[in-house]
């Protein structure tokens, strides 16, 4: 069994994926996307940037390695009535069901930069572009201050050392790193662009509600806890998280608004 596939089909992803809707909505709003555009999602989950894409007119496939995921994005695509959406199960270190050239828009926010083989990741991306057209990456960034990067910083204190040869996918969020893969499929540096955006989780209810959603449906979350309560430490773990939920909350209501910082890569092909 791929680790990768295992880890994401762990729990139920579409539990965090409903706090992000908004900020889905939002990223792809800032795309230009038009009626007709070609788009690929890699790494779509149950499909928080596919179908604001598809909302807005664009032929959009999207592909997780997930397939519970991929059942959830397509039933949310089937409850809405869209026709120009549809997502598959595949890997985004090797998408031989795509053809060359087949999108204008190909992008991955927060979704190919968990893949394993980076520069296969890359290569692929470039690959299924066509000439002239756009990759759009969402990266969490190492050691940022900000939610996402913290949670995976203080889980990793109580998980077993990665395997040898593990390659952290935090390194997509690091401008050099994402200059030499893409480099490495034949992008010029000059055709490569970075900005750190903001993207907003929001659930109507506490952070501690949404501390036990991480515990109990986010595959790296529920493994870190899995190892501290190996340890007797899920008690330090949970609270370690319960006081970085509630130090970045901005909700004044008794609900959760966090902001996170993310790298923004933007490539022309």
């Amino acid at each position: 069994m791929n680790p990768n596939k295992t880890l994401w089909e762990k729990g139920d992803f579409t539990r965090i994926a409903e706090t992000m809707r908004e900020s889905g909505d939002a990223l792809v709003a800032d795309l230009g996307i038009k009626p007709g555009l070609q788009v690929l999602d890699l790494g779509c989950g149950d499909g928080t940037t596919a179908l604001p894409a598809a909302r807005l007119g664009a032929q959009v496939s999207g592909v997780d390695i997930a397939a519970n995921l991929v059942e959830a994005g397509n039933n949310r695509i089937k409850k809405e009535g869209l026709t120009n959406c549809t997502i598959q199960e595949g890997d985004a270190t090797d998408l031989h069901m795509l053809a060359d050239h087949s999108f204008d828009l190909v992008m991955s926010f927060f979704g190919a930069m968990f893949a394993p083989k980076p520069f296969d990741v890359a290569r692929e991306m470039v690959r299924v572009t066509r000439p002239g057209g756009r990759i759009v990456m969402g990266n969490w960034i190492p050691g940022d201050p900000t939610l996402v990067a913290q949670i995976l910083k203080i889980s990793s204190a109580y998980t077993p050392p990665p395997p040898e040869g593990f390659v952290s996918p935090m390194l997509w969020g690091v401008e050099s790193n994402v200059i030499e893969r893409f480099n490495s499929a034949g992008i010029a540096k000059e055709n490569i662009s970075f900005s750190k955006e903001t993207f907003t989780f929001n659930a109507p209810y506490s952070p501690a509600e949404f501390v036990k959603n991480f515990r109990d449906y986010y595959g790296p979350t529920m493994n870190a806890f899995e190892a501290a309560e190996k340890n007797g430490k899920a008690s330090e773990l949970q609270a370690e998280l319960e006081a970085l939920f509630n130090s970045q909350n901005k909700s004044s209501t008794g609900n959760t608004s966090i902001p996170a910082t993310f790298l923004k890569v933007t490539v022309s092909c």
